[in-house]
């Protein structure tokens, strides 16, 4: 029992040394008085004539509340597992022991979490994001690794508590899914996430070989972050825009067959071209409002790669999809490896990552940066 209060005591001392680094690398002052700046703008004489503004207002002061709540709220928690220890030791209570180290297993996991955002200083970590699958080389064998990764990604946002939402769906020939893009909502979901985008590449025996040989395939991802609908940073002049619309091929009933719901914006402008598309909503209104904010990220994720000096903060050039280009190697077989080959991470567990186990891959990406 007495190791036991020992390890348990050194570990709480590390945890309220990292609860003190988290607060510092989270700027608590500065979220405080921020804090109190927009309550002051929330009081102010016509805040609510401008609805936009007072959204975001309110939207913000949302977070900064839940925010400063958890940190004050893993202060506590350090606070009540220091006394349950001490009360432990003086009652010999084993099962009083036990119970403090889950609490403060649990604490420690919350607090790894909340160290990782420390790491996120890129100026739109903090918004939602769009990612965009592509397949590549490879035919129906690079379409049903797309759909794996998109079974993966979906897994790892579910796993961080973000919400996804299918813009966009173009299926396969006989399996998987050619393209597919979708957003991802949650604090700061951009952030986890932009460090994921390039080629990825599979090697296994193919299931779609009678032959049951070896086959490599690849597939891309492309990631950015979704500005707010009252960001005005990018304007679009739509006469470089053609928008089409067309039947949606997706589930929605009936309407899906008889109406033009689904939009595709193509936006040219010199030697600029970019297409984006979503057909989830029966409203064609709906619809195209989406396809303008795709198309408002793909222009600030291509205005921030040519700022070199920001390169580090947004995503990595993308590469052509094949052999050579990828950021990361998933091999089912002869032996079971994923590898990032930028950081050198890598894991054995690979059912593991295809079920969302990415955490280890995001931190080390994370920290690299």
């Amino acid at each position: 029992m007495i190791v036991e209060l020992e390890q348990y005591a050194q570990r709480l001392d590390a945890a309220g040394k990292k609860l003190a680094e988290v607060r510092e690398g989270l700027h608590v002052d500065q979220l405080t008085e921020e804090l109190g700046e927009l309550k002051e703008e929330m009081n102010a004489e016509g805040f609510w004539d401008n609805l936009e503004r007072s959204t975001h207002v309110n939207r913000r002061i949302a977070y900064l509340e839940a925010r400063l709540k958890h940190l004050e709220k893993l202060g506590s928690g350090l606070e009540d597992i220091q006394a349950m220890l001490d009360l432990a030791e003086e009652e010999k209570d084993e099962d009083m022991i036990s119970e403090a180290g889950e609490e403060l297993a649990a604490l420690e996991k919350d607090l790894d979490s909340l160290a990782l955002e420390t790491l996120m200083r890129g100026k739109y970590d903090d918004h939602d994001a769009v990612l965009s699958l592509h397949a590549g080389a490879g035919g129906t064998e690079a379409q049903d690794w797309t759909s794996m990764l998109s079974r993966m990604y979906t897994r790892y946002c579910e796993r961080m508590g973000f919400t996804v939402k299918i813009l966009d769906i173009l299926d396969g020939d006989e399996a998987g899914i050619k393209s597919i893009t979708f957003e991802v909502s949650g604090d700061h979901a951009y952030g986890y996430l932009r460090g994921e985008k390039g080629v990825h590449r599979l090697v296994r025996i193919s299931p779609f070989d009678s032959n049951a040989r070896r086959h490599t395939s690849f597939a891309s991802l492309d990631v950015a972050p979704m500005l707010e609908d009252d960001d005005s940073e990018i304007e679009i002049d739509m006469k470089y825009v053609r928008v089409d619309t067309y039947h949606s091929s997706g589930a929605g009933g009936q309407n899906v067959n008889k109406t033009s719901s689904a939009v595709r914006m193509t936006y040219v402008k010199d030697d600029v071209t970019i297409v984006v598309s979503c057909q989830t909503e029966r409203d064609q209104v709906q619809n195209r409002a989406t396809c303008i904010k795709m198309l408002k990220a793909r222009l600030l994720e291509l205005r921030e790669r040519e700022k070199e000096q920001e390169m580090a903060d947004i995503k990595g050039e993308m590469k052509k999809i094949e052999w050579g280009s990828q950021i990361r190697s998933y091999v089912f077989q002869p032996y079971t490896m994923v590898k990032d080959h930028r950081t050198g991470y890598e894991s054995g567990a690979i059912n593991d990552v295809m079920d969302g186990d990415l955490d280890g891959f995001v931190t080390a990406y994370l920290k690299m940066q």
